[in-house]
């Protein structure tokens, strides 16, 4: 049996962009992120496309997004959407 004063790790939230929603309460984002380069010190651009559940279908093309990590929901899912934090025009 689990102790119960244990307590599990925070989750994982990233920002992106949604680059497709033609699925059913499903979305994809795109998550860019700056990484300076351990030798020339160059910031690079460096990008992961994610798929994320989205319960009502509520999101657009373009719409910047929270997700949240949470347990596999099918063979690629395992985000879900927390917030729409700006809609595209």
């Amino acid at each position: 049996m689990l102790n119960p004063m244990v307590q599990r790790n925070l989750r994982k939230e990233r920002v992106g962009l949604v680059t497709s929603h033609k699925m059913d309460k499903s979305i994809s984002i795109l998550v860019i992120r700056k990484v300076k380069h351990p030798v020339y010190g160059k910031f690079m651009t460096k990008s992961k496309k994610f798929m994320a559940h989205d319960e009502n279908n509520d999101c657009g093309i373009g719409d910047t997004v929270r997700i949240m990590e949470t347990r596999p929901l099918s063979k690629n899912k395992r985000w879900r959407l927390v917030e729409i934090i700006k809609r595209a025009k």
